[in-house]
């Protein structure tokens, strides 16, 4: 019978491995230590700054139009040919305005877009500055299925609210 004669080898101690366990402890052990070295408070002057003058919000004009299609500025029913003269004497006072238009949400039986352009039309020989308020219709599977949050996200311009006076008013343009 035939015996396989094996040279017996030396056992040998690898030390990358070992490099490694050692660097992994040593990485540990560091960080424990900073972690226990807690700086609660550290004393240091704060410098308060002020400015000179204080920030004034820029005057702004909202065309609402509601469900039923009419108009109104500023919570006010207004004419579609009185609101172009009623911006320019509300820019006489405040070269800056900015005419924001909103849309009540929700199903329409009137086509708000055509009193939308006409608006747009009136207001763009005038130049004014206008910007249009409105949110992200997602569709309606997932719009029936999600619940309203509580309070809602603040995107885009934000328009001056006044308190309603009068249950006539339309809702404020959603922000």
């Amino acid at each position: 019978m035939f015996k396989v004669r094996r040279t017996p080898h030396e056992p040998r101690i690898e030390l990358a491995p070992l490099i490694d366990v050692m660097l992994f402890l040593l990485t540990f052990f560091i960080y424990s230590v900073m972690v226990m070295e807690r700086v609660d408070l550290i004393p240091m002057s704060l410098r308060t700054y002020q400015s000179g003058t204080a920030a004034k919000p820029v005057p702004a004009a909202t065309i609402s139009v509601d469900l039923d299609g009419s108009l109104y500025l500023d919570r006010v029913p207004v004419a579609l040919d009185e609101l172009v003269p009623k911006l320019e004497e509300s820019r006489d006072e405040a070269p800056d305005l900015v005419v924001y238009l909103a849309l009540a949400d929700g199903d329409s039986p009137v086509d708000r877009s055509a009193i939308l352009l006409d608006i747009w039309d009136r207001l763009q020989p005038a130049k004014f500055n206008v910007n249009i308020v409105g949110r992200q219709r997602r569709g309606p599977a997932t719009r029936e299925l999600e619940t309203p949050p509580a309070s809602a996200p603040a995107t885009g311009p934000t328009v001056p609210t006044v308190p309603r006076s009068s249950p006539s008013l339309p809702p404020s343009p959603p922000p």
